[in-house]
């Protein structure tokens, strides 16, 4: 039996959850894709799983909890983009592109009273759909 991966705290989650589904023999696709609605909804009941047990510790605590809950959303998050093709890195930086375009000219934010970002006059929203087109997909 090999010893186990060392985890580099550099490492991508894209990478290490690719290791991950690689040494389990889980779906690992490289086109995005639809899958099966049973794998779909397995899917689903993960991420539901994970978000509810990092929402819980948000409220109780205590902080190495939540640091571990959050791990495990984003963790099933890139397995979820993993498991359908979703080069989720480059989603990421698409969204934040857009993200950033919610700064007035002023370079000033437009907040909520409890303080959520909102989308000013200056927001242009992602194009996930180009990105996925980028990365193979043909929907």
């Amino acid at each position: 039996m090999s010893e186990p991966t060392t985890v580099r705290p550099t490492a991508s989650p894209a990478l290490l959850v690719r290791e991950f589904h690689t040494a389990f023999g889980l779906d690992a696709r490289t086109t995005p894709t639809e899958v099966p609605p049973d794998l779909a909804a397995h899917r689903r009941d993960l991420l539901v799983e994970e978000a509810a047990e990092a929402a819980e510790a948000a409220v109780e605590g205590p902080l190495d909890h939540l640091a571990h809950e959050l791990a495990d959303v984003v963790y099933v998050a890139y397995g979820t983009a993993l498991v359908h093709g979703i080069d989720l890195d480059a989603v990421i930086a698409e969204v934040h592109r857009a993200n950033m375009t919610k700064l007035g000219p002023d370079g000033r934010p437009l907040l909520r009273a409890d303080g959520k970002v909102l989308k000013g006059e200056h927001y242009r929203a992602p194009d996930v759909a180009q990105v996925l087109r980028g990365q193979g997909w043909q929907g």
